[in-house]
């Protein structure tokens, strides 16, 4: 079982959203300090607790593991995952382990990124693309969505694994069968790593998660 949604929280009502957070959700919204970004912390609970009602997830008790990744701790067989970017937030929910992340294409951004920080070829395939920086944000949010997945995040070293982009995504010497899903989104690439490969993915109005 995997699901896969989004939701662009940028009209989200942050006094109304807030009194529906839990006090943990609560104090991670009170760091920051645009409404802009609490918006999206909010939102992404908010999407993430619309998804577990909907399987009948109640009561989940949430714990963060040894590199920062959350879990559900009072249930053995549902993993998450959450990612957020300008203004819209996504979650994968799932039966096994899952990772997901969302990107905004920004057409400014330094490709150089790619050359000190990503795998030779991925680099090589992204200058020699018809459009580099569509193709570097394929490789960005497939790539931290395998971090993510791994549970290790940035403590994974970006240069330490391959991604090949060909008729299929995968991953070179792919040892646990990590299965890749990549969706276009007007101008948002979202990926996923899991053990399922992903049809579709459900966008929810933000009407839905208040």
């Amino acid at each position: 079982m995997i699901k896969l949604a989004y939701c662009n929280v940028s009209d989200l009502n942050l006094s109304k959203s807030y009194k529906l957070l839990p006090q943990n959700r609560k104090n991670k919204v009170d760091n920051f300090r645009f409404n802009k970004d609490k918006k999206l912390s909010a939102g992404a609970y908010l999407l993430l607790n619309r998804i577990l009602n909907e399987e009948n997830i109640t009561k989940p008790i949430f714990k963060i593991g040894k590199y920062g990744k959350a879990y559900i701790s009072n249930y053995d067989d549902i993993y998450f995952n959450l990612s957020h970017s300008n203004k819209l937030v996504a979650c994968a929910i799932s039966d096994k382990e899952v990772g997901v992340d969302i990107e905004l294409i920004d057409t400014t951004i330094d490709l150089n990124i790619a050359k000190h920080y990503f795998y030779n070829s991925e680099y090589e395939n992204i200058m020699n693309s018809k459009n580099p920086e569509d193709e570097f944000f394929k490789y960005w949010v497939l790539k931290e969505s395998y971090m993510k997945y791994t549970g290790l995040g940035f403590n994974m070293e970006l240069d330490s694994f391959e991604i090949i982009i060909n008729d299929k995504i995968k991953l070179k010497d792919n040892k646990d069968n990590v299965k890749f899903s990549l969706f276009d989104i007007n101008n948002y690439k979202l990926a996923t790593s899991s053990k399922y490969n992903i049809k579709e993915v459900t966008e929810y109005n933000i009407n839905d998660l208040i």
